[in-house]
């Protein structure tokens, strides 16, 4: 059956949709940044404060490889938006199972992140003011998001919407 890997920025919507199609494919879902920070014990500042992005990048493959390795018989996989930066994690999703990029234009992520609470719990990637900060870092994960996926979907659709379109391709490639 495979794994859905939705890959995206933060604020595209992975976990709401990811439970969402889960929930409309019947199969379980998973989060891998929940993973990480419940294997941690920390949160995200306290992992990148004593690990560096480069801890806590390592962190997150591991979270991935155990995901994958825990749901075999299929799941849906909500990953954090830096997970397509290393090759491997690339790989292993293109490999195991069918990748979703959920596309989205910058101002549509950063209206989400604004309404946020946990946008605040997050640390800054590169320093700047929200919006930029968006802009940079989508502009540099963008040709990752595409390398890894099978599919890419506009996220700042309506939520039915995308998943409905989630889960037909999903249910197309099982044909």
């Amino acid at each position: 059956m495979g794994i859905l890997f939705l890959v995206g920025a933060r604020a595209s919507g992975k976990t709401t949709i990811g439970k969402a199609v889960a929930k409309i494919l019947g199969l379980p879902f998973a989060d891998t940044d929940q993973r990480l920070l419940e294997s941690a014990g920390r949160t995200v500042d306290q992992i990148v404060e004593a690990e560096g992005w480069t801890g806590f990048r390592q962190r997150e493959s591991l979270a991935l490889q155990e995901v994958a390795d825990a749901h075999t018989g299929g799941c849906v996989v909500a990953t954090g938006g830096g997970m397509v930066l290393a090759e491997a994690n690339r790989t292993l999703m293109r490999q195991r199972g069918m990748v979703v990029f959920l596309d989205a234009p910058v101002q549509v992520l950063a209206e989400r992140l604004g309404r946020n609470p946990l946008a605040s719990q997050r640390p800054s990637l590169t320093g700047k003011g929200l919006v930029d900060e968006i802009a940079d870092v989508l502009a540099e994960r963008r040709p990752l998001y595409e390398a890894a996926a099978h599919h890419t979907v506009d996220a700042s659709r309506p939520l039915q919407s995308v998943c409905r379109h989630i889960a037909d391709l999903w249910n197309a490639q099982a044909l």
